[in-house]
């Protein structure tokens, strides 16, 4: 026989519908419970005093002894060693009253009815959202004065390009970064055509909003191009590196800072830094790049040849230097046991490339030559040569 924990775990199972059919118009009650347990011939011969105790809990907490409610309804059983019976057989929730009263949860319901009344008197175009995420429309906490405020202001600035704490709405500085989530949400159904970046979680990169970009660190190789005559290694925000102009012909992309910063002169070339690693992901969008002759110099090893690898989904003609076998088995004493990438095959390596990697695979140990570990004198030869590539 059906418990009035068991109950309660069915009737919770409602409470998202009844708050949508609320917001639809539908009518959400009476609502029956009809499977409570099934009572057998045997449940009245062998455990008749125990199916009592559970039917009188069951009144115990129902309409029927308390005025409110669930109602046990009975039908008659007939059963062949014992005869007639009046049993329950159904459970029903019959109004919106009883329902509250029995799972608790009246004063949410009120939290969603004024939630709901103030969002459709402010934005009534977000009534589609509010049955979609009509949980968020019970929740205490949350100030909807404020939330909709910020939608406002958006539907009426849907690029502000300011810091979060420049836009001008009567609300704490912090509000939108405590109340992400939520108004992410909103803004998302609201002004679907102003979104930056769908794929960006961050509130400020995913919206128009200027935030804590990034910096791409440049160095102008090249004496003849410094920037103003003067400048030689500079750093600027993402934003402004992707609308950026650069006369050099080459570009060297590297892994490690230090190498970076130790770069030889090299004509018509600037050297690139984005932080290093899979942070290589920051130079996508840079469309200039495609007009460039790009080299890449990562350790050699299984993710450098990785990273190598995701450049060139970017920009396919990138070429590596200094990740070859002949680098490789020159330094061989100063590799050393590194981390191991689960793809068997990259395919965007060429074919002397994929021979490295699938060389470093089948080493045990000493899998891991860095790049910093190479002697600036093979280096500076080496680079030496790169414009001639």
């Amino acid at each position: 026989m059906i418990s009035p924990e068991e109950i309660k775990v069915q009737a919770s199972k409602w409470w998202k519908p009844l708050l949508q059919s609320k917001i639809s118009g539908a009518v959400f009650f009476p609502k029956v419970i009809d499977r409570i347990g099934k009572v057998k011939s045997d449940h009245i011969t062998q455990r008749f005093e125990l199916l009592q105790q559970e039917i009188t809990i069951l009144y115990h907490h129902s309409k029927n002894q308390t005025g409110i409610g669930y109602l046990v309804k009975t039908a008659g059983h007939n059963f062949r060693r014992t005869g007639s019976h009046e049993l329950p057989d159904a459970i029903v929730f019959e109004t919106m009253e009883d329902y509250l009263f029995f799972t608790g949860k009246k004063k949410e319901w009120n939290v969603f009815l004024a939630s709901y009344e103030s969002i459709m008197s402010e934005i009534p175009a977000l009534k589609d959202w509010t049955w979609e995420h009509c949980l968020w429309l019970t929740d205490h906490n949350v100030k909807w004065v404020d939330v909709l405020k910020v939608c406002h202001y958006f539907i009426q600035t849907p690029r502000p390009n300011l810091y979060l704490r420049q836009l001008p709405i009567a609300i704490h500085t912090k509000f939108i970064e405590d109340n992400t989530v939520l108004i992410k949400s909103l803004l998302d159904f609201l002004i679907p055509g102003d979104i930056r970046d769908l794929t960006q979680k961050r509130f400020a990169e995913r919206f128009f909003l200027k935030y804590n970009e990034t910096l791409v660190r440049i160095r102008i190789l090249d004496d003849h191009k410094l920037l103003d005559g003067r400048f030689s290694d500079i750093s600027i925000p993402l934003s402004d590196f992707e609308k950026a102009e650069f006369t050099a012909e080459y570009v060297l992309i590297t892994e490690n800072q230090m190498n970076f910063l130790a770069l030889p002169p090299i004509p018509s070339t600037i050297a690139i830094w984005s932080g290093g690693g899979f942070n290589i992901s920051y130079l996508k969008r840079v469309m200039w790049l495609q007009h460039k002759k790009i080299f890449y110099w990562g350790d050699i090893d299984e993710h450098g040849f990785q990273i190598l690898h995701q450049l060139r989904s970017y920009y396919p003609l990138a070429t590596s230097i200094m990740m070859d076998r002949i680098t490789f088995d020159l330094y061989n004493e100063y590799a050393v046991e590194g981390f191991r990438n689960k793809s068997e095959r990259l395919g965007s390596l060429t074919e002397e490339e994929n021979e490295m990697y699938q060389h470093l695979k089948t080493l045990h140990k000493n899998n891991r030559l860095e790049q910093e570990k190479l002697p600036q004198v093979y280096i500076d030869s080496y680079l030496g040569k790169i414009s001639k590539k």
